[in-house]
């Protein structure tokens, strides 16, 4: 059996955290210039705990329902912990997303922009977000295209105010994910955005290397789903 499979949480973390470091350091960067978002949905507040009882404190989550039965009494417990939606928002969950989280990865077309602004005036809060780009044009997934990108960008700043913070994206599954990192990079720095959210457990050391800011780990820190 795969040694892996008797890994605490505890072991994953303390490996991925290395591996964050190494490609940080080969890449001329300082690994605190890298944040690990661990990536928890599926996974029990149990599991999240022991992440938390380890010291991370930066969690990803798809689902605004799946997060609001884990986090609430987890960030009582932590006031520090940061929580950010890596999934799609539907409008009718804005309202929520902005009372739980901390950090929005996937604004990605002007009705949900319009409505987050709204939405965070009237809370009170201001959450980071993330422009989530297409950047392999796969119509069956969320995301603003390539060539639209400037455009939203100014939109979500001018007309509603968003405090935009940086780029994510989620390559195809059959293609160099280099190539999208690269390309996102790019498009980040021509619009003066500092964060970069790309790179998954299989691909994360290759997204430091071509300038992540954040990226978003599940499996390699929390096993496959059931483990």
């Amino acid at each position: 059996m795969n040694d892996a499979a008797f890994k605490t949480g505890t072991d994953r973390l303390a490996e991925v955290r290395r591996r964050i470091a190494e490609a940080a350091r080969a890449a001329g960067r300082e690994p605190a210039s890298v944040t690990l978002v661990a990536v928890s949905k599926t996974h029990g507040a149990d599991r999240v705990q022991e992440l938390l009882d380890a010291g991370q404190r930066v969690f990803g989550e798809n689902r605004v329902q799946e997060a609001e039965g884990k986090f609430p009494l987890l960030r009582a417990r932590h006031p520090d912990l940061e929580l950010h939606l890596i999934g799609p928002l539907q409008t009718n969950k804005t309202r929520d997303a902005v009372a739980l989280f901390d950090v929005i990865q996937s604004v990605d077309r002007d009705r949900l922009a319009a409505i987050l602004a709204k939405e965070m005036e009237r809370g009170g809060r201001q959450l980071r977000c993330f422009i989530q780009v297409n950047t392999g044009e796969e119509p069956q997934k969320a995301g603003v295209l390539p060539a639209d990108v400037d455009g939203f960008v100014a939109k979500c700043r001018e007309a509603y105010k968003l405090p935009v913070v940086g780029l994510m994206c989620i390559p195809p599954v059959d293609e160099e994910p280099a190539l999208h990192f690269a390309l996102l990079a790019k498009m980040a720095a021509r619009n003066g955005l500092g964060q970069v959210s790309m790179g998954m457990s299989a691909d994360y050391e290759t997204a430091i290397k071509l300038g992540a800011t954040h990226v978003r780990v599940g499996t390699a820190l929390f096993g496959a789903r059931g483990t």
